[in-house]
This record gives structure tokens, sequence and C-alpha cells, in this order.
């Protein structure tokens, strides 16, 4: 009875020993949050979701644009591919908690002489062929590393956060694309009306010009005068050239980031609206932490924490004895002259203990570089944290900012609006002056401008908020739902 039970401790005993685990360092840390942001916050800090943002500006061509830079993005691509060497090295730490199961078949056939006295054969050279013998030969053989110390599920645990970790990182390469592309096309947006503005203030110099030329010519204005009027036409001319050139510009990046030919891109620019409102400014939850967990960047370096935590177990788990069991089972198969036999064989063990007794440090070594980079992960984790903070206070301030600007901005150009169409009765009367004609176009000119900048800062103030909140993102198991075109499944 004693000697019946003891394969089945000799198979026991790996699984208890594989009961113990060498402590790692902490998979999460904190990091210094603020307890509330010092910025007010829009709306009383009441909580839309963020997702698909940019179709509540109610433009068919930037979620165009933004759904072809996405495609287009070598950055996405980049981060997808990442995603599935992740998911292969996961599923290879994996599988080495798991016995490994190897099968070969052999078959052979032949003969060879024998010595032998019985027989004098013709030849009389006193050998006896024997007949041929065919060999076949099947077997299974396994082997299995005990986890004693939980080094092989440490490894599975890292590389199971790396996997999370790089999901997340394709979701903020989204995020980054969508930021990116909202940028440019607002900025194309505000270049034209500030286009329109130049090709105004152009055209209304020209004219003034072109008639001070007809009054010079008829000698009721001194030239001077006139050579003021043509001069201020020649400066409002290389404006608008020059401004012709910026919206150029912005037309090239949009076509680098989406990947549409530049004609098409550009006849699609043409026929879209040159100016829509923006939405409602995009609230934010009132404590940092809250908000931060919906950044995937931050949520990935967090994850990078516990893989780096993982990986310090992991080494430290090869200072101490590794246990490996093996075994087999077989069938060989003799064939020859009519008779077959059958033999069956199996075997468990050995049994192989390996204990690590000198290696000239290389081990320990291991240990405090896979600790070091445990410590550098927690740096970066708290340093993004930091970051982030930062983002969405400057956001937050430059939302603030513009919005308490445009009401101002709008008088500006209203009161100087009036001013230069009341300057312009007197000068067309003969009761203002050129110079004073010259300098309230200017003015009007200069607030125009100021009002545009302003518009376009705080459509880049709305986008850089959206993507320091994350995008939409949400953490998995979060309870937050957002709709599938933000938080879309990351590639398989």
């Amino acid at each position: 009875m004693r000697n019946s039970r003891l394969p089945a401790l000799w198979l026991a005993l790996p699984l208890l020993l594989s009961a113990c685990a060498l402590p790692r360092p902490p998979e999460q840390v904190t990091a210094p949050t603020p307890t509330q942001w010092h910025t007010p916050l829009p709306h009383g800090g009441s909580l839309p979701v963020l997702a698909d943002w940019w179709r509540q500006l109610d433009d068919p061509l930037l979620v165009e644009l933004i759904d072809a830079a996405q495609a287009a993005s070598p950055s996405v691509a980049s981060a997808a591919a990442r995603i599935a060497e992740a998911r292969a090295t996961r599923v290879s730490a994996g599988a080495a908690l798991a016995p490994n199961l190897t099968g070969n078949v052999s078959a052979s056939r032949g003969n060879s002489p024998t010595s032998g006295f019985g027989g004098t054969g013709s030849s009389g050279s006193g050998l006896t062929a024997i007949p041929p013998v065919t060999t076949i030969q099947a077997g299974l053989q396994s082997s299995w590393e005990i986890d004693l110390f939980g080094g092989l599920r440490a490894s599975r645990d890292a590389s199971q956060a790396r996997l999370a970790g790089a999901d997340a990182k394709w979701h903020e390469a989204r995020v980054s694309i969508a930021a990116e592309t909202a940028t440019a096309y607002l900025g194309e947006r505000a270049c034209r009306r500030q286009l329109a503005v130049a090709t105004s203030d152009t055209q209304s110099r020209a004219e003034t010009a072109r008639l001070n030329d007809l009054s010079m010519r008829a000698g009721f204005t001194a030239p001077a005068d006139a050579a003021l009027a043509r001069a201020g036409a020649s400066d409002a001319s290389a404006r608008l050239t020059q401004q012709r050139a910026q919206c150029a510009v912005q037309q090239q990046a949009l076509v680098a980031l989406s990947g549409i030919d530049a004609r098409t891109l550009q006849a699609k620019l043409d026929a879209a609206p040159v100016d829509r409102p923006l939405p409602a400014v995009q609230a934010v939850a009132s404590v940092p932490a809250e908000a931060l967990a919906q950044r995937p960047d931050v949520y990935s370096a967090e994850l990078g924490v516990a893989a780096a935590s993982a990986d310090a177990g992991a080494a430290l788990a090869q200072r101490f004895p590794r246990l490996t069991l093996q075994g087999s089972i077989g069938r060989l198969q003799i064939r020859t002259s009519g008779i077959r036999e059958t033999m069956d064989s199996w075997t468990i063990g050995p049994v192989a203990l390996s204990v690590p007794i000198f290696d000239g440090g290389t081990l320990a070594a291991n240990v405090d570089a896979a600790r070091a980079r445990y410590d550098e992960a927690v740096a970066l984790y708290r340093a993004n944290v930091r970051q982030a903070v930062r983002e969405v206070e400057e956001a937050l301030i430059n939302l603030q900012s513009t919005d308490a600007r445009a009401g101002d901005a709008n008088a500006a150009v209203q009161n100087y609006q009036a001013s230069f169409d009341a300057t312009s009765a007197r000068y067309q009367s003969g009761l203002a002056s050129l110079f004073e004609l010259e300098d309230s176009r200017r003015t009007l000119f200069a607030a125009q401008t100021a009002r545009v900048s302003l518009q376009r800062e705080r459509a880049e103030a709305w986008v850089a908020l959206y993507r320091s909140m994350g995008g939409g993102w949400t953490r998995p198991g979060s309870a937050t739902t957002t709709t599938t075109s933000t938080t879309a499944t990351s590639p398989s």
C-alpha cells in the first residue's frame, strides 16, 4: 500500500512547492495630485461625455479628415503592431507555466548478417542471413518546470501588463492624431477667415488708391496723398499674398496628415463652410485624480510600473532553486517473418532540482537592474501624472482667458468698424484727411486680425482640453460608457 502511494506523492510535491512566491515591489504607487483644479471648471464641473467630440461640430469634413488621418497614421499602425507583439509575448509567457509535450514517431526496416555454425550452405562460409526486421516506435515526452518561487508567474504578469499598456498606447495614438488633425483643420479655417479680412482690406485700399489717383490727375488731391494711398494698397497686397501662402501651408499639413490628394482636399475645403461655432466647452471632473484616470497615457505608465514590478519578481526568482519534472510514454513494435511483438513503456522523472551556487554575481546584478528599471518606471509614472495635471490646467486657463476676451474682441471690432465707416464718410465729404482714413483702417484691420487669432486660440484650447482629458477614453472596467468610435476596439 505504501509503495502504491509513492508516485502520487511525487506528483503532488511539485504542486505544493509551486505555492511559494517571492515578494515583489508594489505594483501600484501613488502620485501627488492636487485636491482640486486651480482654474474654475466650465459649466460648474458637470460631466458630459467627451467621446466623438468632433462630431459635435456638425462638420462632416472634419470627421472625414480625422478618420482618414487615423487610417493613414504611422503612429497608429506602429501602436497596433506593438499590440500584436505584446499579445504574442503574453501567450509565450503563459505557456511557460504549463507542461510541454513533444511527440515522435520513427520507423526502420533492414537486416544484418549473423555468425552461425548450424548451416553449411553451398558456399561453406558459415554465415546465415536473418529475415528483414521492421521496427516502429512512437512516443510522447513531457517536460515541466515547476514555478517554485513565482518567477514564471511574474513573467506572465509582466507580459499581461505590457499588453494592456500597448492597448492603451494605441488609444492614445488615435486621440493624438484626432487632436492634431482637428488643430490643423481649425487652423486652416481660421486662416481662411483671416484671408477674407486681408482680401477686404486690400480691396478697400486699392479702391482708395484708385480714387486718389483720379483726384490727383484732376488737381484736387496732392501727389503726396496719392502716393500714401498707393503705398497703403501695396502694403495690403503684400499681406494678402503672405496670407494666401500661410493658408496653402495649412492645407499641405492636412494633406500630409490625412493622405488625401491635394486637389481633392482643396475642393473639399473650398466647399465647406468657413465659420462654424464651437460647441459648449467640455466639462472636467472636479477631482483631478478622477479626470486623470481617463487618460490612456497615464494608464499605460501605471501599467509600466506593474510590469516592472513583475520583472523584478522574476529576476529575484532566478536566484532560487529550479525544479523540473520529466516523463514519457512510448510503444515499440517489431515485425519479422510473420512475428509481431509490441512493447509499451513509460517513465515519470527524473525530478531535477538545480541550485545556483556561484555565477560571479550575474543573478544579483540582474535583480539590481530590474529594481532600477522599476524605480525608473515609478518616476516616469509620477512625471506623467504631473504633466497631465499641467496640460489640463493650461487648457482650462486658456479656455477661461479666451472666453473672457471674446466679448471685448467683438465689441472692439464693432466699434472700430463704426469709427472707420464714419471716418470714410467724412473723408468722402472732405472733412477728414487721408491720413485719418488710413489710421482708422489700420486700427480696424488690427482688431479684425486679433479677433480671428482669438477665435483660433479658443479652438486650439478646446482641442487641447479634449486631448488632455483623454479624448473620451475610459480604462477597462470603468463604469463610464462611451460611444464606439472613440473607444474603438484595439486591433487583434
